[in-house]
């Protein structure tokens, strides 16, 4: 099997299992374990092993993240409560960035746009740190995030980072 395909059949595996799992999560905000990425199709391609967490740039990322996420996120990353449900006006509450949260359900480099950016959701109050923050510090509080996961929950998002920049290289 070529590169490319195997690439490609990494990716709607991995796309699969992250829609099944937000499919399946629960109401309450419980913190729950990712589901591993098991596929007959994943044994033919070789993910290279988790990243280690660079200790400086998780200081760092607190640092930020208290400065400008703790507000809308909580200090303790627990996003607000009842954040799968819509407020009134039917703006979208903050999530949280912790195990409980949807976070990791998602690459470095959607998080980085989604921080950078900021939401292209109207219903998102999200705004763009662009202006405020380099790309480095940017990823020093997804680096902080992954900080509080679990192995397993940092497992399953480094394989749909690393699936994510195989799309992109191939």
């Amino acid at each position: 099997m070529d590169a490319r395909r195997t690439a490609y059949l990494f990716s709607a595996v991995a796309i699969g299992a992250v829609a099944l799992s937000a499919c399946a999560s629960n109401a309450d905000t419980n913190s729950t374990p990712a589901p591993p990425l098991t596929s007959p199709l994943l044994a033919e391609v070789e993910v290279p092993p988790l990243p280690q967490l660079d200790p400086d740039r998780v200081t760092a990322g607190a640092e930020i993240y208290d400065q400008y996420c703790s507000s809308c996120h909580r200090p303790d990353l627990s996003g607000d409560d009842d954040w799968k449900k819509t407020n009134s006006d039917g703006s979208l509450r903050s999530p949280p960035h912790d195990d409980s949260g949807h976070t990791w359900h998602h690459s470095d480099q959607l998080l980085l746009t989604l921080i950078r950016d900021g939401s292209d959701l109207d219903e998102s109050s999200m705004p763009a740190f662009g202006d405020m923050l380099t790309d480095d510090e940017i990823i020093s509080v997804v680096e902080f995030f992954k900080s509080t996961w679990g192995t397993e929950t940092r497992d399953f998002q480094w394989q749909v980072t690393w699936s994510e920049q195989q799309r992109s290289e191939g």
